[in-house]
């Protein structure tokens, strides 16, 4: 039986080399590409799927990307496979990620091998992460058992990359159809977690502690 597949990502290098991985197996056939959330939303609901393959963060477009967008598919998709592609490096999304119902985590740093080995996995059922983030996610297993829980929590996580990546707090309340006054309480109860005085502060750590992509 082939394995029919949805891929998304918004970089069209990575879709390409993505695809020319997949149609090198015959037994996997790439059904449909989406570029953006709102894309890849309208394909799932007219294109049926074995697997789901798709970025993390893909900007732009009315529809949320990122832990929103993960939810959503699992929520109306319960069925379907996901692997989730990303360059972001913070262990506390990589968890949320998984908490959020994804099969696979791959680091697209580690190239496309990886994608095969877990495309496998996944096909029978089984979790596949990425070897650059397992340890991370280890170390924060182990923190977690210990009472050392994840200073931030999804939701504010969330905020901060989205705030990071240029979005108002208006904007990211749209996106993630929450109140401008939720999305203002999360993010000042992340700032103030981190000790962060100033907006220019989010940005800083965004990109030290790996948030933006």
């Amino acid at each position: 039986m082939t394995l029919r597949v949805i891929l998304a990502d918004d970089h069209p290098l990575i879709r390409a080399g993505v695809r020319t991985l997949l149609e090198d197996d015959p037994g996997l056939s790439v059904v449909a590409e989406a570029e953006s959330a709102d894309q890849l939303l309208a394909i799932l609901r007219e294109t049926p799927a074995d697997l789901l393959i798709s970025d993390f963060s893909m900007p732009g477009g009315q529809a949320a990307d990122g832990l929103a967008l993960i939810q959503r598919v699992r929520r109306d998709y319960p069925s379907l496979p996901l692997i989730v592609l990303t360059m972001v490096a913070n262990v506390g999304v990589h968890g949320s990620i998984i908490e959020s119902g994804a099969l696979g985590l791959i680091d697209k740093g580690a190239g496309m091998a990886e994608i095969a080995l877990a495309i496998r996995a996944v096909a029978q059922g089984r979790e596949y992460v990425s070897a650059t983030f397992r340890e991370g996610l280890r170390q924060s297993q182990f923190d977690k058992a210990n009472g050392e829980a994840a200073r931030l929590s999804p939701r504010e996580a969330e905020v901060l990359r989205l705030f990071a990546s240029g979005l108002t707090v208006s904007e990211i309340a749209e996106r993630l159809s929450r109140s401008i006054k939720t999305v203002s309480r999360q993010k000042n109860d992340a700032m103030l977690k981190l000790g962060l005085k100033h907006d220019l502060d989010i940005f800083v750590y965004a990109n030290e502690h790996g948030l933006t992509s």
